[in-house]
């Protein structure tokens, strides 16, 4: 029997053993452990999961030890993966700085940093938010104002971020801010970490068409950050930035799995409204779109963990994260689409006593929202139209002045 057999063999007994029942199934939104000063829990089985998970560090299975993490390598870290996928097993924390401020601490920051900052993240007790996009740098994020001005030890940072995800609730910030007005735009910026508790800090929930209300705008007025907290080097926060936004779209790629995993399916929602007549789907069109987006999603996760594989034997393109955010998000679009043409009325649901009264069921109350929510999928982290023109230019080499005949010549 080989290592890896047996140290699959011993994380599947610990999770079969672990992992309660109820943390097997399809999270909400609203069940979702964040992690943080506030951390909030759905229920008791949703912290014993918790607990065990950060006592063994498979929060982070593939951080080092000494920074809260299981220490597994590459292959161990697949297998935890496979092993928690086919149990169903919930993620038991998530948090931006798992995903995104964790990495780029783990690549560019200093001992003291990465000492102060990755363990907390790793036992969920600081939640992250980013502060990138601003009013008027959005898809030109190089063009942010936000500025920090000098003052002895410490910056003095003024002006807004906007679509700060969960910002209200987060406890610390990785932030882009201009510290040199005088220099080319992407050679000004410095990546800043601090403490969304300082002095001079606001977040403000906006409201979504969905009405959900996790982004923000954030304003600083005079927010004193100690100069130690720049991760990297002053004026060049441009290569963390775009790192953490590779991560990002990494991320952002598999959206099911990073995160919520949807209780309603195209084949679960097409087996209750459509049926089955022989073991197979009643509907042969819906039974191919499902068939087609199945594939998509299957070729989607194999080349994900081909990416990985690259990474781990440094022969990794990291401009293949930007690739599969755009075919990941557009993909969880089509998903979406195709839910709602199975169900057709019982996808019309909302909120409220009338719907419910109707017959329509908590999933499909949700998926109104869930079809809203796969929209913005393709617009955060970079829009579709965006991550095209890097593909064009960066992949491809593309001239500028390319133009696409109709006919697709």
């Amino acid at each position: 029997m080989s290592d890896l057999t047996t140290f699959r063999e011993e994380i599947r007994s610990w999770l079969n053993d672990n992992c309660p029942e109820s943390m097997r199934t399809p999270v909400t939104q609203e069940e979702q452990v964040w992690g943080g000063r506030n951390v909030r829990f759905a229920s008791t089985d949703a912290k014993l999961w918790f607990d065990r998970c950060v006592e063994k560090g498979y929060c982070v299975p593939d951080w080092p030890k000494e920074y809260g993490g299981a220490g597994f390598d590459r292959q161990q870290t697949r297998i935890f993966k496979e092993e928690m996928a086919r149990l169903g097993c919930r993620a038991p924390q998530v948090n931006l700085g798992i995903w995104m401020a964790g990495p780029a601490i783990l690549e560019f920051g200093t001992e003291e940093q990465k000492r102060e900052h990755l363990p907390k993240i790793a036992r969920g007790e600081i939640r992250w938010c980013q502060g990138y996009s601003e009013p008027g740098a959005g898809s030109d994020l190089a063009g942010l104002q936000c500025r920090a001005d000098s003052d002895g030890d410490d910056y003095m940072i003024n002006g807004s971020k906007m679509w700060t995800s969960g910002a209200d609730e987060s406890d610390w910030v990785y932030c882009l801010v201009r510290t040199d007005f005088d220099a080319p735009k992407h050679n000004g910026i410095t990546f800043l970490l601090f403490d969304m508790a300082s002095e001079g800090v606001d977040a403000k929930p906006i409201e979504l068409i969905t009405g959900e209300t996790h982004f923000c705008q954030t304003f600083f007025d005079n927010v004193r950050v100690p100069k130690k907290n720049v991760l990297g080097v002053e004026n060049q926060g441009w290569t963390v930035a775009k790192r953490v936004l590779q991560f990002e779209r990494n991320m952002m790629s598999d959206m099911e799995s990073s995160a919520v995993r949807a209780a309603v399916t195209p084949r679960s929602s097409a087996i209750e409204h459509i049926g089955l007549v022989d073991g197979k789907l009643a509907d042969p069109i819906f039974r191919q779109d499902i068939a087609r987006h199945e594939i998509a999603k299957r070729a989607l996760d194999k080349t994900q963990q081909r990416m990985a594989d690259e990474f781990a034997e440094g022969v990794g393109d990291m401009n293949v994260a930007t690739i599969l955010k755009y075919v990941g998000t557009e993909e969880e679009k089509r998903k979406y689409e195709l839910i709602l043409k199975i169900a057709g009325e019982h996808a019309l649901g909302w909120s409220g006593d009338a719907f419910s009264d109707d017959g329509f069921s908590d999933e499909e109350l949700q998926l109104t929202r869930d079809w809203l929510s796969s929209k913005t999928h393709s617009i955060a982290g970079g829009t579709s139209e965006i991550q095209l023109n890097i593909i064009a230019k960066r992949v491809l080499g593309l001239p500028e002045n390319t133009t696409v005949d109709k006919g697709g010549k």
